[in-house]
């Protein structure tokens, strides 16, 4: 009889919780990067960061994809999608799908961002779902406003 309500205890709450849509953990996990995260705490030359702003030197490696009109990066660190439109305009997105809020699963096809996890499309102007950002280039200086 000892064993049959120890069980109950234990085995009663979880089940109740997931019965009533509470999750225990966490479904999808995230990645720390400590190499991305100095973006954030100003130790590297060029590049600083503040609550509603973000400076990114794109002379960084990390960001040498940008250097060619069409091409795009999702900078997971920052929780964004950048995409060069021209030599005067890169293009800031909040990298979270509409759909179901997956970060990490872009592509891009010179017009529209797909994300893979349920192939849904979104058009890189800022008058499309994506979240747009609003930015400032001057010379190899990205500035991001929040």
């Amino acid at each position: 009889m000892n064993n049959r309500r120890n069980f109950l205890k234990t085995a009663c709450k979880p089940i109740v919780l997931a019965a009533l849509g509470i999750p225990l953990i966490e479904s999808c996990s995230t990645e720390n990067d400590s190499s991305n995260i100095d973006i954030l705490n100003n130790n590297q030359p060029g590049q600083n960061s503040s609550r509603n702003q973000l400076e990114i030197n794109l002379d960084d490696d990390r960001f040498k994809d940008l250097k060619q009109i069409g091409g795009w990066l999702n900078f997971t660190a920052e929780n964004i999608l950048l995409v060069r439109i021209s030599d005067e305009e890169i293009r800031v997105f909040d990298n979270a799908c509409p759909h179901q809020g997956a970060r990490n699963l872009w592509s891009f096809d010179g017009s529209n961002f797909t994300c893979s996890n349920h192939n849904n499309s979104f058009s890189a102007s800022c008058s499309g779902s994506l979240r747009c950002y609003e930015t400032n280039l001057e010379g190899n200086i990205l500035t991001i406003e929040f």
